[in-house]
């Protein structure tokens, strides 16, 4: 059960939330020793003794994403919403230290030439597109934007004339799946860069965990393939070429993975991208198997924000119709003061 109460364990002191919007060093030895003495104080036992198997699912709770000064900070209609969110779900995994048995956390993992962005785009004058540029079929055809020639050097086994044959059939499978255009998106999530990482009080709280409950954090990364979005942990926007043959496959491992718990929690960013995605595609597995699995999935709705770019685009009701559709199919809508029993 999950209840709306507000008690379970306390905080622990060196939790200080004027600074889950910076980054900064996590003191893991200090840390260590702590989070010891914290389980031995209130009894925690390790998560191999955990009668109720319930799994936390943190969706890119990166820097990149996170933190008001980087790149694609997740506003939401708040003006700072992941920061927010970000709050409230470290209290969260800390008052519910010992009823969380495993926390998987998936790392947006992006290079410098991928087809969102700007680089891998030129138009007729040779400049690339800007971010937030929606890319359509038309603009393919019309050839409003071109693959950039350069592209296909670093991409090995691809050659331009391919490129360029992919681009339209990409364009077009998102249309038909009445996805989102390809956006195109700054520079973000870059794999070796700080962007990547984790926001530094979050992780502080996944290693307190592992500490304190004897459980290593899971990291899935998602996202490095050149030649397609991948929002969903579960699965890359597309999965074939225009010939038909495999470009990306569905993280079935992890699928099944997180179908053996008994309870399964998700938050994250942001709510209308990576994770309405996610949520998505594991609700597509459940309904393949049995429709009632959807009960045991619970979304931390306050621990969540849409991509909001004033003047630009707000995704705000895109997020919330979507989490709509989850708790109509049975999914469990809570809040992040709620109670794991």
């Amino acid at each position: 059960m999950i209840t709306e109460i507000f008690n379970g364990l306390p905080i622990p002191p060196h939790f200080n939330s004027p600074r889950v919007g910076e980054v900064w060093r996590v003191p893991y030895q200090i840390r260590v020793q702590e989070a010891k003495q914290w389980a031995k104080q209130y009894e925690i036992q390790p998560a191999s003794q955990d009668q109720l198997k319930t799994c936390l699912i943190l969706i890119d709770l990166q820097n990149t994403f996170c933190i008001p000064e980087f790149e694609l900070f997740v506003r939401g209609k708040s003006g700072n919403g992941a920061v927010e969110d970000n709050i409230r779900l470290c209290e969260f995994i800390y008052r519910n230290l010992g009823k969380i048995t495993e926390i998987i956390a998936t790392m947006d993992t992006h290079r410098a030439f991928q087809i969102f962005h700007p680089i891998f785009w030129i138009n007729q004058q040779g400049e690339h597109p800007t971010p937030a540029t929606l890319i359509s079929v038309e603009d393919i055809q019309n050839q409003v934007w071109k693959v950039n020639p350069e592209v296909a050097n670093n991409i090995s086994g691809i050659d331009v004339q391919f490129l360029e044959q992919y681009a339209l059939h990409y364009t077009q499978s998102l249309a038909q799946k009445n996805q989102y255009p390809l956006t195109i998106w700054p520079y973000h999530s870059m794999l070796g860069g700080i962007g990547h990482s984790l926001v530094s009080a979050v992780e502080e709280a996944l290693f307190f965990h592992s500490i304190a409950r004897c459980s290593q954090v899971q990291f899935e990364m998602k996202g490095n393939h050149p030649l397609t979005e991948n929002y969903s942990v579960l699965q890359p926007e597309v999965l074939e070429d225009f010939q038909g043959g495999l470009i990306a496959k569905p993280n079935q491992e992890l699928i099944e993975n997180i179908l053996k718990f008994d309870r399964i929690l998700i938050a994250g960013q942001a709510k209308s991208h990576c994770v309405a995605w996610t949520i998505d595609h594991l609700l597509t597995e459940i309904q393949a198997r049995d429709i009632h699995l959807a009960q045991k999935v619970y979304l931390l709705e306050d621990c969540t924000s849409p991509v909001v770019i004033p003047g630009i685009v707000d995704y705000t009701e895109q997020a919330n119709t979507a989490f709509e559709r989850f708790a109509a199919a049975g999914m469990q809508i809570i809040q992040s003061l709620s109670l794991l029993d």
